[in-house]
């Protein structure tokens, strides 16, 4: 770990408390791991503003397995994409719903575009894209 610089923050006592109030309710031990967490989300955010950086994203998508060709589709667009997909998988949620959870590692422009393309396939019912970071520079 590299050195502890410490540092004074001027808060409104009622933000604070109410900090104080959520980041109890999160498990935090203390206000200096959920200042560093919302400093790692922030830096984050910033790295998927470069659609060239390195980047980790998960998919989720769900949808009826009954729709006509549509697990046919989100295959075939997955197979497009093979060099960037780590893993996919399939679970049923019902006897007509499905959830797939898709994740892709690549420059964070190509990911947004495989998801875009993804998630406005005709009949799938609703996803979401996680993103997310390699690691690199969080330390």
């Amino acid at each position: 770990m590299s050195k502890l610089t410490r540092f004074g923050v001027s808060v409104d006592s009622v933000l604070l408390e109410k900090f104080d109030d959520l980041i109890g309710r999160s498990g935090y031990r203390n206000r200096s791991e959920a200042f560093r967490d919302l400093i790692r989300d922030r830096l984050v955010a910033e790295e998927w503003t470069d659609s060239d950086k390195e980047t980790v994203g998960i998919l989720g998508l769900v949808y009826s397995h009954e729709a006509r060709d549509l697990t046919e589709t989100l295959n075939a667009i997955q197979h497009e994409y093979v060099d960037m997909i780590i893993s996919a998988t399939h679970i049923h949620l019902d006897a007509h719903n499905c959830l797939e959870v898709i994740i892709m590692r690549g420059k964070s422009g190509n990911i947004q575009k495989v998801s875009d393309r993804l998630l406005s396939t005709r009949n799938v019912k609703h996803g979401r894209l996680l993103t997310t970071t390699t690691g690199a520079g969080l330390d």
